[in-house]
């Protein structure tokens, strides 16, 4: 075989192991890390997230006529850039376990929300399309295996937060709707920091947004259209198709409810663009 075919082959071998270690990535598993699973129910401990409000006051769009709010990465004074490192700084200095349980979750919301913002940041290209380009290893698509943070002395990676952390201890499939990957085809980072006291109901309003949206919902040409969330992580919506539509039935609208009904199957999509302007 000659050369020139030998690399195109070996190319086609790393795109295929590309596309497979991400999707499998994807559908990992919610393996509770047990150091975690801890907290102070009477706590009264508050984390102070203002700075990470102050960057989504200057730097998201959330009026954007996609209904996809959008970042401005490539606008992020210096000066900011160090805000969101000495924010990070602050948050991975504190033990999340001696909060209560709603605070201890907005904390691992923001933590995870902030951190991928800044991996975005530190990429440092203007010709970023998707968060995918940013590789954990040789063949890892996304930057979610990449050991980037260390609390209370355990490193720690975005998959860690989500997977070993948020969906099983608490075990609600909202917080789906509150994770930001820096996809277009994502649930929306949100205008506003999450906190104890709003938490509950930022996941209400990120489920009702990504929901009513159609990158989440739509029938096209007779076919029912969902985020690759709902295939991904259909487990977290129930224990089958019927209880994932019932989930979305939840959400929307009576009219397109009652159109659900007639789908026992379902293709699903993500678009991976990077949420910018």
């Amino acid at each position: 075989m000659k050369v020139g075919k030998i690399i195109r082959l070996l190319r086609r071998v790393v795109v295929l192991l590309i596309i497979f270690v991400g999707h499998t990535q994807a559908q990992q598993a919610a393996n509770l890390i047990p150091f975690w699973d801890d907290r102070e129910p009477e706590s009264g401990l508050l984390v102070n997230h203002a700075a990470w409000q102050s960057l989504l006051d200057k730097y998201l769009d959330d009026q954007h006529p996609s209904g996809i709010n959008r970042f401005d990465y490539a606008a992020v004074a210096r000066s900011d850039r160090r805000v969101l490192n000495e924010y990070l700084k602050y948050l991975q200095s504190l033990d999340p376990r001696q909060l209560n349980a709603l605070e201890q979750k907005a904390y691992w919301i923001n933590l995870y929300n902030s951190t991928t913002v800044r991996i975005v940041l530190m990429e440092n290209r203007n010709n970023l399309r998707s968060i995918r380009q940013i590789r954990s290893g040789f063949i890892t698509p996304g930057p979610w295996q990449r050991q980037v943070l260390q609390v209370n002395f355990q490193a720690l990676n975005l998959n860690d937060i989500q997977h070993g952390i948020l969906r099983p201890i608490w075990q609600d499939n909202r917080v789906h709707y509150a994770l930001n990957s820096a996809s277009l085809g994502s649930p929306n980072l949100l205008k506003t920091a999450f906190s104890g006291a709003n938490v509950e109901a930022l996941l209400e309003k990120a489920a009702r947004d990504f929901i009513t949206h159609p990158r989440a919902v739509q029938i096209s040409d007779g076919r029912l259209v969902l985020s690759e969330i709902y295939d991904l992580y259909a487990k977290d919506f129930g224990s089958n198709f019927g209880a994932v539509k019932e989930h979305i039935k939840k959400y929307i609208q009576p009219d397109l409810s009652a159109r659900l009904d007639i789908f026992n199957r379902a293709r699903y999509m993500h678009d991976w663009g990077l949420n910018r302007p």
